[in-house]
């Protein structure tokens, strides 16, 4: 399929950002002269494509995608994405890339929708300028939504800072904006064609169904818990977790959510693949299927935002066949324990082997599983580089879709409905490979099922760069993660709920000969207990004996034992009503003085 990328370069020399360079501390594109960018639909078409280069970022998925029951740093503890990826917080070193991004692709966003809206188009054109309007709204949308769930409140505009002359902006409520990326969201789903018509040439770009997906996750949003405090005083005492005041609001956003998702789920475009694995496995060479409602395409050397498959995935041997990858993210060890037997996604989810020199598959230990859903071995060949795989972002997949269904239904009727269940069970049940036997029984009142959402969230999602801010949404990461902790000090320990969890594996190491590896796991006997002798016969035998709770020979990240320093210093700036929100970078307050004393009460 080609990909977006190709268009990208293009797109963006159709727009200039001269007059907000300081504010979005973006470099300076070549002017454009809006009357002739503007003068034809296929022209127009280069600058809503350059908008998407700007929807998405690295730190999406690696600094703000650890410190949480699934994700943890592997890096050194002075490091700055390991800081933030443990709460441990400062104005000096909180994490800007996403916030110039996003705003880069709202101005974007902002001056194709001007030009759009100021076109004479023709009635054969209608369409191609509909679905390219929907889209500019949709990725202005999609940007905020990223913008608040890690920042809070923040300057929120819907015109051209060129035209407005504002080039300084103070913070906004969130609620007015995500009651505006509402408005955005049900117009683009309003203006844009389903997949089915044809006319969106990539799953890269949006469709109808992509813009009631993200509208559902932006009602889910606005209706949650969130950080909040006085934005007239920015007083301290004002900071707390809370939902918006409005609670007939918060009932209609949940009803906004449910009604979305309705309508992709009837439409019937999309559905869940039979195998959780060929999901990730098409993701990653590139096959596209009716699971994926949008992606974000990295692709070629021109893909600067992403390392997907390197920083997120497995550990490679540089001189293996497969070339270096060399995770800077790993696995929170309790993780793998959360799934339950018979769970086909923590394979998938969690590799737990690496790729040594020889091609070898050498088993991880309990501290150093990796994430497995966008593993190097997996692709069709090395990518552009070893930092650049080739690997697409799933922004939005169609079990997101289901999920969020059954969650807002919950919420607006306090107490999952017929349809509720069926959504969340349909998931759960391609979970463990189709087998409904298995699932469990379904929660009938509402604290069961939410909780039951909460864990499906989990299991689905991991490493999706979801799960930090679901738990803010839903108010309970402080004590989400305090528990899992505890729970890990227990693992390490063999104690508790962990006390029968393999001591040792035993397994035998083979070699991967190719690319699109058909190993998803290697597999083992696990012993809580072995003596010496037992040891040196199994290894005499051709097996590796492996400590669990031992560093790995490969990627290692120490021994898992109580109190050590893994334990100690895993979240180790979490506070309760501080953390939830990030501070503002200094730089970019530093350039923009309407936010000149708006830093976070707490900072």
């Amino acid at each position: 399929m080609k990909k977006i990328y190709l268009l990208i370069t293009v797109g963006l020399t159709s727009l200039s950002l001269n007059s907000c360079k300081k504010f979005l501390e973006q470099p300076s594109v070549t002017k454009y002269d809006s009357q002739n960018i503007f003068e034809t639909v296929d022209r127009a078409e280069m600058v809503v494509v350059g908008c998407y280069s700007q929807t998405f970022n690295r730190e999406l998925y690696y600094q703000l995608g650890m410190g949480t029951d699934e994700c943890m740093s592997t890096e050194s503890t002075s490091n700055s994405k390991n800081q933030v990826g443990n709460y441990v917080y400062t104005p000096s070193i909180s994490p800007s890339s996403t916030f110039t991004a996003m705003y880069a692709g709202i101005e974007y966003a902002n001056v194709a929708i001007k030009g759009l809206q100021g076109m004479s188009v023709s009635d054969a054109q209608k369409p191609k300028w509909n679905m390219l309007l929907g889209e500019a709204y949709a990725i202005r949308a999609m940007n905020y939504l990223n913008l608040i769930r890690f920042f809070g409140d923040v300057p929120y505009s819907t015109e051209p800072v060129g035209e407005t002359g504002q080039f300084s902006s103070s913070r906004v409520s969130r609620d007015v904006i995500y009651d505006g990326c509402v408005k955005d969201l049900q117009t683009a789903a309003g203006l844009l064609p389903w997949k089915s018509a044809g006319m969106v040439p990539t799953y890269e770009r949006f469709t109808k169904q992509a813009a009631l997906g993200i509208l559902a996750r932006v009602a889910l949003y606005a209706a949650g818990y969130s950080l909040r405090w006085d934005l007239t005083t920015f007083s301290p005492g004002s900071v707390k977790i809370a939902q918006r005041p409005d609670v007939n609001r918060i009932k209609e956003l949940y009803k906004i959510a449910a009604d979305a998702c309705k309508q992709v789920i009837d439409k019937g475009e999309n559905s869940l693949q039979p195998s959780f694995e060929t999901v990730f496995r098409n993701l990653i060479t590139s096959k596209y299927d009716n699971e994926s409602l949008l992606l974000y395409g990295q692709w070629g050397q021109d893909n600067n935002e992403s390392s997907s498959g390197y920083t997120n995935g497995i550990f490679a041997h540089a001189s293996c066949m497969f070339g270096k990858s060399q995770p800077a993210m790993a696995v929170t060890p309790t993780y793998w324990y959360d799934f339950a037997a018979g769970d086909l996604r923590r394979d998938v989810t969690i590799c737990n082997y690496g790729i040594n020199a020889d091609n070898g598959r050498d088993m991880n230990t309990y501290s150093s599983n990796t994430i497995g859903k966008f593993r190097v071995n997996w692709g069709p060949n090395t990518g552009t580089a070893v930092n650049k795989r080739d690997i697409d972002w799933p922004v939005l997949r169609y079990s997101d879709i289901l999920l969020m269904y059954a969650e807002a239904l919950n919420e607006y009727n306090n107490a999952p409905t017929g349809e509720a269940k069926t959504a969340f069970e349909q998931v759960r049940t391609r979970g463990f490979g189709g087998d409904a036997s298995k699932i469990g029984t379904t929660p009938s009142d509402y604290q069961g099922f939410r909780n039951a959402i909460i864990n499906e969230r989990k299991f689905e999602f991991g490493f999706e760069s979801l799960r930090r801010t679901d738990l803010e949404r839903w108010g309970i990461l402080y004590e989400t993660l305090t528990k899992t902790k505890q729970n890990l000090n227990d693992m390490a320990g063999v104690t508790g709920a962990y006390a029968n969890i393999d001591r040792y594996r035993v397994y035998k190491r083979t070699i991967a000969t190719s690319f699109q590896d058909p190993v998803v796991a290697v597999s083992f006997t696990g012993y809580k207990t072995l003596t010496p002798a037992d040891s040196t016969t199994m290894a005499k035998a051709g097996n590796v004996v492996l400590r669990m709770h031992n560093a790995s020979i490969l990627n290692s990240q120490g021994t898992l034992a109580p109190n050590n320093a893994l334990i100690t210093n895993l979240f180790r700036g979490l506070e309760r009503e501080k953390v939830e929100i990030l501070p503002i970078a200094t730089s970019i307050i530093d350039v923009n003085p309407g936010l000149k004393g708006q830093q976070h009460p707490k900072y």
